[in-house]
């Protein structure tokens, strides 16, 4: 059977979870995309497959099939894909490891996938994003993150205590300024570290700043006055894993 109507429950609630409201009511989510699915399918947080008809079901899993206008009334993309996939949002694990990466009020969709990837790259062990951080499970930041998202432990909590308690654990934290401070190139190693990276517009907010044992800074060519925050974010973990 092939679902063609917009009043199906089904595709309600597919249409719903656009919204973050949504989202957060069921702790449900939609991946678009072949690639995204797949890793999705093997973290195991498939509810069902939601695939255009026609298309061959790409491995096993709960499925339904759905006409092309459904398709492009689900998706959050111009050129939406044929195969989607219905996830339940993940359990995160409160152990944290020696290397966390906190994110201060990151608010571009892209930027948090970005850095996701990224992190990823360069063997952090968690994220921790700030309350006021863009959702994790916004469309865009799923699509940035080509399904990293689902291999990461990512939680979200009140940065301020968080790194208050880290800081009784041992861990070393490092800030981030864009002029002032340790170049990260020269920065003897440590065991176990956060670094704390800011807003777009506002960098790390002055009440987190303080509470950070360093602030690092890329040197770079004074006629650039700052970097993109997913860039920049990339560079540090690059230099603190070398």
């Amino acid at each position: 059977m092939v679902i063609s109507s917009m009043d199906n429950d089904r595709v309600k609630k597919y249409r719903k979870l656009k919204k973050r409201k949504y989202r957060d009511e069921y702790e449900e989510f939609i991946v678009e995309g072949l690639h995204s699915v797949r890793e999705a399918f093997r973290s195991g947080i498939i509810v069902e497959l939601i695939l255009e008809e026609g298309v061959d079901l790409p491995f096993e899993s709960p499925y339904v099939y759905v006409t092309r206008d459904i398709i492009n009334k689900i998706s959050s993309t111009d050129t939406p894909s044929s195969i989607m996939a219905l996830c339940k949002k993940i359990d995160r694990k409160e152990e944290i490891g020696n290397k966390v990466l906190i994110l201060d009020n990151i608010q571009d969709p892209g930027n948090l996938g970005t850095i996701i990837r990224s992190a990823k790259a360069f063997n952090i062990d968690t994220i921790i994003l700030s309350e006021d951080t863009v959702d994790l499970y916004n469309p865009k930041v799923v699509r940035a993150t080509q399904g990293i998202m689902f291999h990461m432990n990512i939680i979200r909590k009140d940065i301020v205590k968080e790194i208050k308690s880290l800081k009784k654990d041992g861990y070393v934290i490092y800030g981030t300024n864009v002029r002032r401070g340790t170049n990260v190139r020269r920065l003897s190693k440590v065991s176990k570290y956060v670094l704390v990276v800011g807003n777009e517009g506002n960098g790390v907010r002055s009440e987190v700043s303080k509470l950070c044992n360093k602030n690092l800074y890329i040197k770079m060519n004074d006629k650039v006055e700052s970097l993109n925050v997913g860039v920049a974010t990339s560079i540090l973990l690059y230099e603190l894993e070398s």
